[in-house]
């Protein structure tokens, strides 16, 4: 039996770290939406600065930004897997892949909602 010390955990911990920058990376430089919503949040992060965000706002909206993202990398992954599996069309992957893509959709409806509640008052107050 392979005796698994310390290096082993920290070089597989590396190579894991290594594994999810490249793929954030291919996210961030090959599909278009996730660029799409990099580039929004970019703007959203210069007009938080603009308007004065307080650290709480600056949470929410971080994490809202980050909920889009996410949602976006969740809905191509799915959508490449399915394509991968089956790729002419199936009523079932259709099926699978609007799910996926509803996962983008709440997570934009959720971040509107936290944006709506964070910048309105900034303009009637």
């Amino acid at each position: 039996m392979e005796k698994l010390g310390k290096d082993s955990f920290l070089k597989g911990r590396i190579k894991s770290v290594k594994f999810a920058a490249k793929g954030a990376w291919i996210l961030a430089t090959t599909e278009h939406a996730i660029i799409a919503q990099i580039g929004v949040g970019l703007l959203l992060t210069a007009f938080g600065f603009w308007v004065g965000l307080t650290p709480t706002e600056w949470m929410f909206q971080t994490l809202a930004i980050g909920l889009i993202i996410v949602g976006e990398a969740a809905n191509t992954s799915v959508e490449y897997l399915c394509d991968f599996i089956h790729p002419e069309y199936h009523k079932k992957i259709g099926f699978i892949k609007d799910i996926a893509a509803g996962i983008s959709f709440l997570a934009a409806i959720f971040s509107v909602i936290i944006g709506l509640i964070i910048y309105i008052p900034k303009f009637i107050g």
